[in-house]
């Protein structure tokens, strides 16, 4: 058990063994994670990331490079291990596309074919990357793969949501393991999609028990956006801290301007599980379509990624409309204490609560 070190020596022994100043991470949130930040993370002493599920092999190259042109430091790759097809429903797709009409433009049930890029290549584009760290979120990576990665000599980190899952990536080898707690915005990255919702562990209970049972270092992530939150993940067995929505208002992240001020205004009650995006159990404010697709009578959303490709049109014409209200507004429950501020000092005051 990692745990019987201090505090502060798990945080050194963090930083020394992945370069780094901090045992501070910007989470790799797919389509939030643009160069520029993780640029300035890794300038101010802690870990970039690039969440790489819509990247084509070219494009994770290309992060990679970019990152590299503009900062010096490690950063991690995460790739989504695929889930088995879904199940397709014609009938079904049709009445969300009747749905959708009233929420964007006109949508055909061909937008629900969209398939996920393909993973072997994405695998291959990590390692062509050089990233130091690959890390893997909705399951393990194959044997093969870990055994690729570990020849090449980059680090593997495992995202896991329960200590059953912890104990197993353990066994599979992985590097660190990463705890996501239920608080944490966006989807998270539970093995088994059908379980997401029932098995809803929030990370004070999750992280204690996880770095408790395992032998190698635990990441702490979700509801951590200030230097209390890295103080208390460090107190119950952390080795390091992992931060999404905290850096969502950062100019360097992007953001569409309605969405970063709507976190400013989101307490902890204002945000929600909603499969209405994707398909899969995600972590969004409470909008107004997110609400509609819950209410009573409701239509359950299609399968993932069925459900990604049928809401594409809704969300792309959100953004252009700067319309919260439609946007896939994915937020943690510490949303409101999101800083609109240059991602570097945001990483200055997480490390504030890093023991000395």
């Amino acid at each position: 058990m990692i745990t019987t070190a201090s505090p502060a020596a798990r945080a050194r022994a963090f930083c020394q063994r992945f370069g780094l100043r901090h045992p501070v991470l910007l989470a790799p949130m797919a389509g939030a994670c643009p160069p520029g930040l993780s640029a300035a993370v890794m300038g101010a002493g802690g870990l970039g990331a690039c969440g790489a599920l819509l990247l084509a092999p070219a494009a994770i190259v290309q992060w990679a490079d970019d990152v590299r042109a503009a900062a010096d430091g490690p950063f991690q790759i995460n790739l989504w291990v695929p889930d088995p097809a879904p199940v397709r429903d014609a009938a079904h797709e049709q009445a969300w596309c009747d749905v959708l009409a009233a929420w964007g433009p006109v949508v055909t049930p061909g937008a629900g074919d969209a398939r996920p890029l393909d993973f072997t290549t994405q695998c291959d584009a990590l390692l062509a990357a050089r990233a130091p760290i690959a890390s893997s979120v909705m399951g393990l990576f194959p044997p093969a793969f870990v055994q690729r990665l570990k020849a090449a000599g980059v680090a593997w980190w495992a995202n896991i949501s329960t200590v059953a899952e912890a104990l197993a990536a353990e066994a599979a080898g992985a590097d660190v393991v990463v705890a996501q707690g239920m608080e944490a915005g966006g989807h998270r990255g539970c093995f088994d999609a059908g379980l997401a919702e029932a098995q809803q562990v929030g990370l004070f209970s999750l992280l204690p028990a996880v770095a408790d049972a395992l032998r190698i270092p635990v990441v702490a992530t979700g509801g951590i956006a200030d230097a209390r939150g890295v103080a208390a993940a460090f107190a119950l067995g952390a080795s390091a801290v992992q931060v999404g929505t905290g850096f969502l208002r950062a100019p360097e992240a992007g953001l569409p301007a309605a969405w970063a001020d709507a976190l400013a205004r989101t307490a902890p009650e204002d945000t929600c599980l909603t499969r209405a995006f994707s398909g899969r159990a995600g972590r969004s404010i409470a909008t107004g379509y997110v609400q509609a697709s819950a209410a009573p009578g409701a239509l359950l959303p299609a399968p993932y990624p069925v459900q990604r490709g049928l809401t594409a049109a809704m969300r792309q014409r959100a953004v252009a409309d700067g319309d919260v209200q439609r946007m896939q507004a994915w937020a943690g429950q510490s949303a409101r204490l999101a800083q609109a501020l240059p991602a570097a000092g945001i990483v200055q005051q997480l490390a504030a609560g890093v023991p000395a």
